[in-house]
């Protein structure tokens, strides 16, 4: 009875280094392929939120100085126009 229990303690023993060493080729594996990953972010011209989130108010305040421009030039444009109705604009269609 006794030896049994011996092979039963090695077979324990062994079963319980085999998931050391599977958990730290996990551990490993799982490293080197969040270093991949990060070299390969690295070496994109991929941007960061903070600047993605600058540039795009920037193109925003762009476009409402835009619309403010084309208002005031429309209505100089307006107020430029003779008020007479006989003249000919020197364009052919």
């Amino acid at each position: 009875m006794q030896g049994r229990n011996r092979f039963l303690d090695d077979m324990a023993q062994l079963m319980t280094n085999a998931m050391g060493v599977a958990q730290g080729a996990r551990e490993e594996a799982e490293t080197a392929l969040r270093s991949m990953l990060d070299r390969w972010l690295a070496d994109r011209d991929f941007v960061t939120r903070e600047e993605f989130d600058a540039v795009r108010a920037m193109a925003q305040k762009a476009r409402e100085e835009n619309e403010a421009l084309k208002a005031r030039i429309e209505a100089l444009e307006a107020s430029a126009k003779p008020s007479g109705a006989g003249r000919k604009s020197g364009k052919t269609d």
